[in-house]
């Protein structure tokens, strides 16, 4: 799914047409869907810098990835921390490691 290269960037709409850039920074599979971490770029004038990154659900359409916002609270706070633990795995294990 990452490009070794550089980083996987969405552009997504709004309802008012507005284009907002995300980085994927993490996909998780969760009771057999799929969601994904997003972070604004700093490429993203319509988003406030310290907003965090959002959680979207990845569906298909006609063979189509789309995405959704997850509505359901509970949910959200399920996938934020599973997400947040598997950053925190993924940034402080390394420096665990090297000392």
């Amino acid at each position: 799914m990452y490009d070794e290269f550089g980083a996987d960037i969405l552009t997504l709409l709004d309802d008012e047409g507005n284009e907002h850039e995300f980085e994927i920074i993490d996909e998780l599979e969760y009771e057999d869907e799929l969601y994904y971490a997003l972070y604004p770029t700093a490429n993203n004038k319509f988003m406030p810098d310290d907003s965090g990154y959002y959680i979207f659900h990845v569906t298909d359409i006609d063979g189509e990835e789309q995405l959704e916002e997850v509505e359901d609270d509970e949910l959200i706070k399920t996938l934020a921390n599973i997400f947040e633990e598997r950053f925190n795995d993924e940034f402080f294990d390394d420096e665990e490691e090297e000392n």
